[in-house]
């Protein structure tokens, strides 16, 4: 069940995503479509797991610590690869994934403000 509302939390938004990269690289836009796309994935993968914060059973602060444990093994890969950041050097994937760590710790710390307000 939770592997399905993942599909279709995720899948919502890359098809969307999607779709938009397809008509700029129809326009020609290939720079812009390729980053449209990119931020699709990642997108994807937010949303997809979001479904961990639905598992009851798990404490909040598990629920967070496997959420950023995804994050890691997929946005995080995906910043590396994506050709926004020149990546030269490990201490180039430590920048980068300072910029992931703190992005996540931002986004994290206001949904959960958002949460608490709409609650």
């Amino acid at each position: 069940m939770l592997f399905t509302q993942a599909l279709i939390r995720g899948g919502i938004s890359l098809f969307i995503m999607g779709g938009i990269a397809a008509i700029l690289y129809v326009q020609g836009k290939n720079s812009d479509a390729k980053s449209t796309l990119i931020a699709g994935f990642i997108v994807f993968f937010v949303a997809a797991a979001s479904v961990i914060y639905n598992i009851k059973p798990w404490s909040f602060t598990k629920q967070s610590i496997v959420h950023f444990g995804v994050m890691l093994v997929t946005v995080y890969p995906i910043l590396l690869f994506s050709g926004w950041f020149a990546v030269g050097s490990i201490g180039d994937a430590i920048k980068i994934f300072l910029i992931f760590a703190l992005a996540g710790i931002l986004l994290w710390s206001l949904f959960l403000a958002l949460a608490k307000i709409f609650s």
